[in-house]
């Protein structure tokens, strides 16, 4: 409520008035200066109220002034530049003949707030009107977020306990009882679960509660989709595999691993002193799944045509979700220690229950962490278009099905032709082989191929040729090791011969 009370006619305007300017009372001249008096009603939305008085002078003298249709009009406009949109209570109070103050009034909001007047916020610091601090208005966006009127807390119209989905409530339920992160009884009824889970609300079900077991998503949820894509190339132009689906949120993450189960290759080699070839995924599993989980809780579920994407091309992973990146967060930070910021808490705590997610704001830098101990490149984090976008840039594509067989095939002696064991070798890959002499260290090879960059030498050159098993690692169980040198395969030396370089 406003801390000052609305004057009714000219004695309470009056009183008012020798109160003098203060937190919630400002005096304005005329509306010629409308534009001024909007943004101090901002920064009293931003407070706890106040009331801005046109026709009174600095002075503290109401002298009034002319008010019209017109001026009544563009109140009314200058009021609809408020985000959120915001009530202005206007009342006039007649001084003299011809002579009036327009009194303008707005209650503060803290569930709303910030407001902007025109795309900029105010605040109010004794009887000033000033911008207020980008720090500031971000850690209120953050509140706003995290309080009581978000999409996802929202009751899920028309929706009833038929038509949440019962088997999955409870594969949920069990998968959280195993992580230790939901103890104690759960019932058997799915509005117990739903309540313990805070996705009823007066026996009203939670639009939350549908993201993440609904049954039916048209027309109403058309946003719980997850569109994927094997492109060929490096661009959309030709599709080799694609698909939509509707689900609720864990069976979107589960459909999606699939997918880059059947869509990333798996280079494998025999390593010395084990019988057995060893693996190495694309992309590590946990840090793709990571990035999965944190589009589907992160991003913003009020855009109705907004969808989780996953397009896989020759060179790279994207995975797009709706929306930027929450309040308070920048691609920027995503690569530092930053707190944890959650748009949709409620849909967050369901999957912190399993075990998917902690709390601590970490999940990206153990991605990044992830792919380092992995030898390939950390993700890259942007907004673009209104979207959160992460790109891993790996070789897809990998080498050509005939060099993988021959891979695990190479002996002493035979000796393949270049067509038959890779038929495509990019010049820096190439340039990097003709180099390597026995066992060198990566600094030794930048040297050698007088790269500057540790980045590009690993993304362009030394990333491409382990992937495409033309060099291997000398202690290849720990790929970090400071005294880690690299070697040529069998066949990188047969590429080399082939191409007489060596």
């Amino acid at each position: 409520m406003t801390t000052v009370g609305i004057p009714a006619n000219a004695k309470q305007l009056a009183a008012l008035v020798k109160e003098g300017e203060g937190p919630a009372l400002e005096f304005k001249r005329s509306t010629g200066e409308l534009k001024e008096g909007m943004q101090t009603l901002c920064a009293f939305l931003n407070g706890s109220g106040g009331v801005v008085l046109f026709g009174v002078r600095p002075d503290d003298e109401a002298e009034g002034q002319e008010v019209s249709d017109q001026t009544l009009r563009d109140i009314a406009q200058a009021a609809d530049r408020f985000e959120p949109p915001a009530h202005v209570s206007i009342h006039r109070i007649k001084l003299k003949a011809g002579r009036e103050v327009v009194v303008a009034a707005v209650e503060g909001r803290r569930d709303v707030r910030p407001f902007t007047y025109e795309g900029r916020a105010y605040e109010r610091v004794g009887s000033t009107t000033r911008r207020m601090p980008q720090a500031k208005y971000e850690k209120s966006l953050l509140e706003r977020a995290h309080g009581t009127r978000r999409w996802e807390n929202e009751p899920a119209e028309g929706v009833e306990l038929r038509d949440i989905d019962r088997d999955e409530v409870f594969r949920i339920v069990e998968a959280a009882k195993s992580a230790g992160r939901l103890i104690g009884p759960i019932g058997t009824r799915i509005a117990d679960v739903l309540d313990r889970l805070k996705l009823r609300r007066d026996g009203r079900i939670l639009q939350a509660a549908v993201v993440l077991f609904g049954k039916e998503f048209l027309p109403d949820y058309p946003q719980c989709e997850l569109r994927m894509a094997r492109f060929r190339g490096t661009d959309k132009t030709e599709f080799l595999d694609q698909r939509h689906v509707r689900g609720p949120a864990f069976t979107l993450l589960e459909e999606a691993q699939l997918f880059c189960q059947r869509h990333f290759p798996l280079p494998g080699k025999i390593v010395p002193g084990k019988l057995q070839r060893v693996d190495t995924p694309l992309i590590p599993p946990d840090a793709m799944r990571e990035i999965l989980v944190n589009a589907l809780i992160h991003r913003d579920y009020s855009i109705a045509g907004g969808a989780i994407s996953l397009a896989i091309f020759d060179d790279r992973v994207e995975v797009w979700s709706a929306g930027t990146f929450p309040t308070g967060i920048t691609p920027e930070k995503l690569s530092k220690s930053h707190q944890s910021v959650q748009r949709n808490p409620l849909i967050a705590d369901v999957f912190y229950k399993t075990g998917l997610i902690e709390k601590w704001g970490r999940g990206t830098n153990r991605v990044i962490e992830m792919c380092v101990e992995a030898g390939i490149a950390p993700p890259k984090f942007e907004e673009i278009t209104g979207a959160a976008v992460v790109t891993f840039k790996v070789n897809v594509r990998g080498p050509q099905q005939t060099a993988a067989q021959a891979a695990g095939q190479l002996g002493t002696e035979s000796v393949p032709s270049l067509s038959q064991v890779a038929p495509e070798v990019a010049p820096e890959v190439m340039r990097l082989l003709s180099v390597l002499k026995g066992a060198m260290y990566r600094r030794s090879l930048q040297k050698a191929l007088k790269l500057k960059a540790e980045k590009n030498f690993r993304v362009v050159y030394l990333r491409p040729a382990l992937d495409a098993n033309l060099i291997e690692m000398t202690i290849p169980d720990k790929p970090q090791s400071s005294k880690q040198r690299y070697r040529l395969t069998d066949m990188g030396r047969a590429i080399l011969a082939k191409e007489g370089l060596r």
